[in-house]
């Protein structure tokens, strides 16, 4: 070889390794950006912007595989309108995606029109045309928990194999950070969740409380008391006293709106917060609650067939109380005051 051929060969490799060190680098500080927060919507915002700016292509997605139905959503969208894609799954083997979720493997289509495997499903819908593809798996102890597809990207030297465990490592990154942001929000969640009725907590109650005081809204509160619940359990037991709450507890989420929450306060009470609501909403909502709580029969399948009815105290803030505990007291106070006159009833601060 030539001293300026080599001079030239010798030049173009530094210059390659230099542009693959460079990438590297900007792997682990996309690693470092990720693994810094556990929220999941934070995480797909980190990803949307520091992967666009790593890899210049068309359009890339990455996928999330329901683990409910095995098949991939749309995470997150660069280069499409998310909002088209909103519906559509893709069933495991189908397309290049589907493919790559199915058998863990990554897959590099300098050309899709001549691999069988590509299917136009998307493009169909977009209007987008796919020339080329690479698809990578996400996987956490082996299991593929989505996918992240490259379209058309503009630079053709990420096809070489040299590029594939540097993808390979951004896709680990990316795989650790969503396992841990779903292993958070699963822990977050068991927290504030009753493992009675699988509704709220009382730790929720006083953060939501705080949370909607702080803000100045207007807020109804409604305690419910099932009335005469002990003799239940003392004639049935605790487990089946258990799946009555439950039932009850579903029942009564039936005449609730999106932004209600119920809570089970403790034994046999419930809590219901009415974000922006008055009294006279909150009455008009109890009424219903306590028809279709009435109007139910419990462990019908096991032929005991139990009725209840329910007690219900209704507060609210601003107009009874200056503050979370003075609010908490006067929904208690009315309730107590529904018991004493009978029980089945509804009193209003």
């Amino acid at each position: 070889m030539k001293e300026p051929d080599l001079v030239t060969s010798v030049a173009n490799i530094l210059e390659e390794n230099s542009i693959y060190i460079q990438h590297l680098m900007t792997c682990v500080e996309i690693g470092k950006a990720l693994t810094s927060t556990f929220n999941m919507d934070q995480i797909l915002i980190i990803i949307l912007k520091r992967l666009s700016e790593l890899i210049k292509a068309k359009n890339w997605t990455l996928f999330l595989l329901d683990p409910k139905t095995d098949e991939l959503y749309f995470g997150v969208v660069v280069g499409l309108d998310k909002g088209a894609l909103a519906d559509v799954r893709i069933a495991l083997g189908e397309g290049i995606a589907g493919t790559v979720a199915h058998t863990g493997e990554p897959i590099l289509v300098p050309e899709v029109r001549q691999d069988p495997r590509f299917s136009n499903r998307v493009d169909d819908l977009t209007g987008f045309v796919t020339h080329s593809i690479i698809c990578l798996p996400l996987k956490m102890q082996g299991a593929v928990i989505g996918v992240i597809e490259i379209v058309n990207p503009e630079d053709m030297s990420l096809f070489q194999d040299n590029f594939m465990p540097l993808l390979s490592i951004l896709a680990d990154y990316v795989a650790i950070a969503i396992h841990n942001a779903r292993t958070y929000r699963k822990i977050e969640s068991l927290s504030i969740t009753d493992d009675v009725t699988g509704y709220y907590n009382t730790r929720h109650m006083h953060q939501h409380l705080d949370q909607l005081l702080h803000q100045g809204q207007e807020v109804s509160l409604v305690f419910l008391d099932v009335d005469n619940f002990k003799e239940v359990v003392d004639s049935h037991g605790h487990l089946l006293g258990s799946r009555i709450l439950g039932d009850a507890a579903q029942i009564i989420a039936t005449k609730l709106e999106e932004n209600d929450r119920l809570v089970r306060y403790g034994g046999d009470e419930f809590v219901i917060i009415l974000p922006g609501q008055d009294k006279h909403t909150a009455f008009d909502k109890v009424v219903a609650v306590r028809k279709a709580l009435a109007d139910a029969t419990f462990l019908e399948d096991m032929e005991i067939q139990i009725r209840l009815t329910a007690s219900f105290g209704i507060a609210n803030y601003p107009g009874d109380a200056a503050d979370k505990k003075e609010l908490l007291q006067m929904a208690d106070n009315s309730l107590y005051r529904s018991k004493d006159m009978g029980k089945n009833s509804i009193t209003v601060a």
